[in-house]
């Protein structure tokens, strides 16, 4: 889940248009429409003295979850919302490290439970209301108030997740209460250490939003189920930051259009309109950037990229920051077995899986957060691919020969932690057969089909699914992953659980360091799932944008894009 890429599930949307095929897509995209007339009129070389075309066009791979970030947690959503919204904590640039934004700095307590802000000053909202410390605690009242279907894990995944409970919750709740110190100092409270609190905050879900606009537009008033929930009024057309861009428009499965906020207490930019255009198929989000269609595009397919390069478009590479990682249902019987979860690790030549699938620069993973987070064990149990191994450990569980086991796997997507899954899921399923087990495929759109399935159900089995991290705090990768019972994963395990709550609340970090090395350890011979790779992603432009702000944790605003014409 960033991120969870992120990877959590989305939300129901009514959509408003038939599945497209991959030829209509194409043809669509080779049309010269209005977003190629807008070029026109302000197309200007470098240097000729005409304006430089201000109109930015990027094809997302997929509709946002969510206009409203707090019940959003997938990367689409949040890519949009980092143009619109903005926290109080943001994010240094080119790194996962927490960095000043609305406010200015901060200062934490010993103890670790109260947090105080310095706001900056005379910043708006785009509805015109102020943004001052009363908003702030608006903001973090609303999320800790959320009752009944707004504290599904299926809605507000990240408040979920990292601060655990709500108002009617108030043993597990790490929040407590928020205190405006005047108009530009705010103290936040909380009921129990949590050391990543302030690099939490540079998540979308959040960022700072208008009060005015979540009261007009009823943006706590979703319906549907926990499965199925459907958006609010706000989250479906009406979001209001403090962003360098502002909602216009949204035709689903089409396009969505921001415009540029006049009253931006920032540097506002060379973009004046920034258009995303919905594009799954990775093909097509190629040959609709060579069309000139398109000005980018992330999720470059890892076939692509030397092409591109060669065909003179910028292509741009993020530092690794991601985990995929093929996950367990324990609730299945075989996969229960800790031998049989021995076994499988033995059977994967991670290697050839990283050669034959996945981007440049990927490195192969040997436990679920990257070698720059702190926690990383050098030293942990690892399970070279052995398939004689693999065999004997199935034998002596029972299963001499092999098994069947049903793998599901997403279609008509592209996440930064696994930019083919198809490509992903073909070459696992061959290593496993292999070994004698036999994989069932159940391939499954998506959003909401597959998220829904495999996060919300206990009907699956093998699965692949990975994580962007949001920040440089372990707890931000094992923590989600491990630290509660999951329906994805399906294991009790109280001594894990509890090690990973005791470490997300400790203030002194080489004493939290150490003891992230063990749970490391101690995840490497539990084998809840199977770290696979840390893929690195990258992204392709038109010449024309000379230089793109590439985030490892996809922190990207579009206000610092510099174009030449």
């Amino acid at each position: 889940m960033s991120t969870r890429d992120t990877s959590v599930r989305r939300f129901h949307l009514t959509r408003k248009r038939a599945a497209l095929t991959a030829g209509i897509s194409i043809g669509a995209l080779l049309m010269t429409g209005c977003v190629q007339s807008q070029r026109e009129e302000g197309a200007g070389a470098e240097g000729s003295g005409e304006a430089v075309n201000s109109t930015f066009v990027f094809a997302a791979s997929s509709d946002p979850k969510s206009l409203d970030p707090a019940f959003a947690s997938d990367g689409e959503s949040f890519r949009v919302s980092r143009q619109i919204f903005e926290g109080l904590v943001g994010v240094e640039k080119g790194t996962a490290d927490p960095a000043p934004l609305l406010a200015e700095s901060w200062e934490t307590s010993e103890d670790g439970l109260a947090t105080t802000f310095k706001l900056k000053e005379g910043v708006k909202f785009h509805d015109g209301t102020d943004f001052n410390a009363e908003a702030v605690c608006f903001n973090f009242d609303r999320w800790y108030n959320w009752t009944g279907l707004q504290q599904a894990e299926t809605v507000s995944y990240y408040y979920n997740s990292l601060f655990r409970g709500f108002k009617d919750q108030p043993d597990e709740a790490v929040y407590e209460s928020c205190e405006a110190n005047g108009d530009n100092e705010v103290t936040v409270n909380l009921a129990k250490p949590f050391a990543g609190f302030v690099p939490a905050l540079s998540l979308p879900a959040f960022a700072m939003q208008s009060p005015t606009a979540l009261e007009k537009f009823k943006a706590d008033e979703i319906g549907g189920s926990e499965e199925s929930p459907k958006l609010s009024e706000y989250a479906l057309g009406n979001p209001v930051g403090t962003g360098p861009f502002k909602f216009e428009s949204w035709d689903v499965g089409q396009q969505l259009e921001l415009s540029s906020f006049e009253d931006y207490w920032g540097e506002k930019g060379q973009i004046t309109e920034t258009i995303f255009r919905i594009i799954d198929d990775p093909q097509a989000r190629r040959q609709a950037l060579e069309a000139g269609t398109i000005d980018g595009y992330d999720l470059v397919a890892p076939a692509d990229v030397q092409s591109l390069k060669d065909g003179g478009y910028n292509v741009v590479a993020r530092d690794p920051f991601t985990i995929l990682y093929l996950g367990f249902n324990h609730k299945v019987e075989q996969l229960a077995d800790p031998l049989v979860r021995e076994a499988i690790a033995h059977a994967i030549d991670k290697e050839a899986l990283v050669a034959q699938t996945l981007p440049e620069g990927t490195e192969v993973a040997t436990q679920f957060i990257p070698d720059v987070v702190d926690g990383y064990n050098e030293d942990v149990t690892t399970y070279d691919f052995d398939p004689e191994k693999a065999k004997e450990l199935l034998a002596e569980a029972g299963y001499p020969d092999g098994f069947e086991v049903q793998f599901n796997y997403p279609t008509n997507v592209s996440r930064p932690y696994m930019p083919t899954p198809e490509q992903v899921f073909t070459n696992l399923q061959a290593q496993l057969a292999d070994v004698g087990i036999t994989v069932t495929p159940a391939p499954a759109a998506w959003s909401p089909d597959y998220l829904d399935q495999v996060q919300g159900t206990e009907d699956h089995g093998l699965h692949l699914l990975g994580w962007t991290g949001d920040y440089n705090d372990t707890d931000n990768f094992i923590g989600v992953f491990f630290g509660q019972q999951k329906p994805e994963f399906g294991f009790d395990n109280p001594e894990l659980f509890a090690a990973l709550d005791e470490a997300r609340g400790m203030t002194d970090r080489d004493e939290q360091t150490k003891a992230y090395e063990e749970i490391n350890q101690q995840i490497a011979e539990f084998i809840p799932a199977i770290p696979l790779a840390h893929p690195a992603p990258s992204l392709a432009f038109n010449e024309r944008v000379t230089s793109y702000p590439a985030s490892p944790v996809n922190d990207e605003v579009f206000s610092e894009i510099e174009l030449s014409k």
